[in-house]
């Protein structure tokens, strides 16, 4: 089995496709005006409007309305990851900091308050734990 996409449903898909594009420097491929993803080495991000949510099940999912899960993305490097967002994001949780499990890590919300973490693994047991995964 793979996990192949993680799906954020928002009332507005353009402008939530328009702040991961700047965030994560990819570019999305559009299925259509409900629908986008962004693409890694590793999973897909995928973005979908709530006019989908009725193919699925109606009333299934809501938007901005999460409060228990994180989307991750490892990068190269976490600080500069938060200058270029500075002055773009309206929230971040939590500035740079070396974890206790080794990763440098910038954790803010995306526009539907979504909780974003940006991270570098920076110990030799973190480096270790992330070798050979793309960034």
């Amino acid at each position: 089995m793979n996990l192949v996409s993680l799906r954020v449903i928002t009332d507005d898909v353009a402008r939530l496709v328009g702040f991961y594009e700047r965030a994560t420097g990819l570019r999305a491929t559009w299925a259509t005006e409900d629908f986008a993803e962004l693409r890694t080495p590793s999973g897909t991000l995928a973005i979908g409007s709530t006019r989908t949510v009725p193919l699925f099940a109606p009333g299934s999912a809501r938007p901005a309305d999460n409060r228990s899960a994180i989307l991750e993305f490892l990068v190269e490097d976490v600080d500069a990851v938060h200058r270029n967002l500075t002055g773009f994001v309206d929230e971040f949780v939590k500035e740079p900091t070396t974890m206790p499990w080794g990763n440098r890590a910038l954790l803010l919300r995306d526009p539907d308050g979504n909780l974003v973490n940006f991270f570098t693994p920076v110990t030799p047991a973190a480096v270790e734990k992330f070798a050979g995964v793309a960034r």
